[in-house]
């Protein structure tokens, strides 16, 4: 017997000796009469990646011209078990129907095999996914066919194969019809529900037999069709406000299904009446499909947010939830779970995930009693080095605004700060002059770390001080212990660090900084804090994204006016002159001048005689 594979290379062979004409013929028989329909099975033959584009596409013009017009009388599905024909139908005509339709179910898997295939040129494609769209909108009796458009997205999404092209020609030419975009919603849902149980079995099977290396393969697996998910979701356009009150484009004819399409308005005998009635169900209608598309981009979100995310896309979906997800959504609050959980994850996730916690908290009520907790965490060096610094330096200033804010959690933070600017980098230390300075003025209360000399004023502080006392013998001053910070940097929870007993020594130490713009911006904080009158807050925006490159583009443009110049009557010989060390003597001067008196002592003077 022959192989699978030699029959394939026979089979290939026999379909090749068809020309084009020949095709094209076979195609106008099927046309003209249902007594070669024997030629639909052999056009079928030619709808597959394995030919040329000129033989798909001319098996396709025939096909497609063949089943448009049969489409409304075919049975829903070759799957499905057809009903009792009735009483002008005969049996053939039922077997013949149902038989059209295994042909036309697989024409449209043949299709979709040349979409997601990574051989057809890229003409070839966006022909093939126009067909296909053409049987989605007239597929299932003149109404959308929503299980054609399922596989579709379907099929992509789980393709191995490279099928970015294909989605950018879904987003660019289909997605801006309502409909479309209101089965894509569908779609997406039911695939991320099917990789969430993907997930939780794979999780299940990890565990019970110990294999760590499972549960890494089938994260990996998941990744890609993850990843095209949120291509998906992240490239329809949102429906926007302004579109409730306009005509929506659909791409089928009967639209969106509506529950209540059935309850219209019985029309009354004057005509002015049925045209009220009329505008009034075009306005319900429309209103209505805007409340069943946010139920439905809910619901497509919600559920992709609960997949296990891998990290690149975990923080494209944080930098732009805030933004194109919260607006659109019927509850934002339904984000709670996701943003307190990569909030508690800590890094560059919690900086990105803050944008929509604090409009939660902010415009939605969210209560969350660990956030100010979970924010002092956050200042670490890294995070001024973070690629989202900027945004988070600005949220920061908005957390820290309120005047309710309890005095030493304002004092906390802004101790913290000003022990980071002594390790961060001079644009780091800009930033963090600006927002103490904004801390200080909102908050009067903590103005006593501003100069603060004793640390010891307190009452808590001389008691500590009289047991030093006692416990020293000699009973001398020493026992104050001035200079000693009580600020414990270490310390996670603000309200233990004990930053109402320091001072900000360290932002009167970046008066002597390397970098001239951090001193001079510092004698500058001095000045508003003086002069609060005719001084406001600054704005943290000119300052969140700063770098080495922007202050050394402003000292570079920054006129200086007298320029240190050195004049020297001889050429110099030596690096540093006697004058610039006066009063120093060096150990290696002693020891030849040591040498100069021996040399010159009568003993020595023999010897070398």
């Amino acid at each position: 017997m022959a192989s699978p594979a030699g029959r394939n290379q026979k089979s290939r062979k026999s379909k090749s000796k068809h020309t084009l004409k020949e095709l094209k013929a076979l195609g106008q028989q099927l046309l003209s009469s249902r007594s070669h329909v024997n030629n639909l099975p052999l056009l079928l033959n030619f709808i597959s990646p394995e030919f040329p584009p000129q033989y798909v596409l001319e098996s396709l013009l025939s096909l497609q011209s063949f089943f448009t017009p049969l489409l409304p009388q075919l049975p829903p599905s070759s799957s499905k078990t057809h009903s009792a024909p009735s009483k002008g139908d005969d049996d053939a005509e039922v077997i013949y129907r149902t038989w059209l339709r295994s042909k036309f179910d697989h024409l449209v898997s043949s299709l979709i095999d040349i979409v997601i295939s990574p051989q057809p040129d890229p003409t070839l494609r966006e022909v093939v996914l126009d067909a296909i769209m053409e049987f989605v909108k007239a597929g299932n009796r003149g109404k959308f066919h929503s299980a054609i458009y399922h596989r579709l997205i379907h099929n992509i999404v789980y393709s191995s194969n490279p099928v970015d092209f294909v989605v950018e020609l879904l987003v660019s030419k289909f997605f801006k019809y309502s409909d479309i975009r209101y089965f894509t919603y569908i779609s997406l849902e039911k695939l991320t529900r099917t990789l969430e149980a993907k997930q939780s079995s794979d999780n299940k099977v990890g565990n019970s037999s110990g294999g760590v290396e499972e549960r890494n393969q089938s994260a990996e697996r998941l990744e890609l069709p993850i990843h095209k998910v949120h291509y998906l979701l992240a490239h329809m356009p949102t429906l926007d406000d302004h579109e409730e009150n306009s005509n929506l484009e659909m791409w089928s004819d009967s639209g969106i299904p509506l529950k209540d399409e059935s309850q219209t308005p019985k029309p009354t005998k004057t005509k002015d009446k049925v045209l009220k009635s009329s505008k009034q169900t075009n306005v319900i209608s429309t209103a209505s499909i805007v409340k069943k598309m946010k139920v439905k981009f809910t619901n497509a979100w919600i559920s992709f947010l609960r997949l296990p995310l891998p990290l690149g896309v975990y923080k494209e979906v944080l930098a732009t939830l805030h933004q194109t997800v919260m607006p659109n959504l019927g509850n934002p609050l339904m984000l709670c779970d996701f943003l307190t959980r990569s909030y508690d994850i800590g890094g560059v996730v919690s900086v990105m995930s803050l944008s929509s916690l604090f409009i939660l908290m902010t415009k939605h009520g969210l209560e969350y009693p660990d956030f100010y907790d979970k924010l002092y965490a956050l200042l670490v060096p890294s995070v001024f080095m973070a690629k989202h610094r900027a945004k988070f330096f600005e949220l920061l200033d908005s957390c820290l605004k309120s005047p309710l804010l309890p005095a030493y959690l304002a004092a906390a933070f802004t101790k913290r700060l000003s022990r980071l600017s002594l390790v961060v980098p001079p644009s780091g230390a800009m930033v963090i002059i600006a927002l103490i300075h904004n801390l200080l003025r909102r908050h009067p209360s903590i103005n006593c770390l501003v100069h603060r000399e004793d640390v010891n004023e307190t009452s808590n502080n001389n008691s500590e001080a009289e047991r030093d006392s006692v416990d020293n013998n000699d009973g001398s001053e020493t026992s104050r212990r001035l200079g000693v910070d009580h600020f414990d940097n270490e310390e996670s929870n603000p309200v233990k660090s004990n930053a109402l007993r320091s001072s900000l020594w360290e932002v009167d130490n970046l008066r002597h900084h390397y970098c001239p713009h951090v001193s001079r911006f510092v004698e500058s904080l001095e000045t508003d804090l003086t002069v609060r009158a005719k001084t406001t807050e600054m704005n943290i925006k000119d300052f969140s994204s700063g770098s080495y490159a922007t202050i050394f583009a402003a000292e570079i443009r920054r006129r200086v006016k007298q320029v240190p110049l050195g004049f020297y009557k001889t050429t110099p010989t030596t690096l540093f002159s006697e004058s610039d060390f006066g009063g120093w003597t060096f150990k290696c001067e002693e020891e030849a001048s040591k040498q100069g008196d021996e040399s010159s002592s009568p003993s020595k003077r023999q010897r070398t005689e």
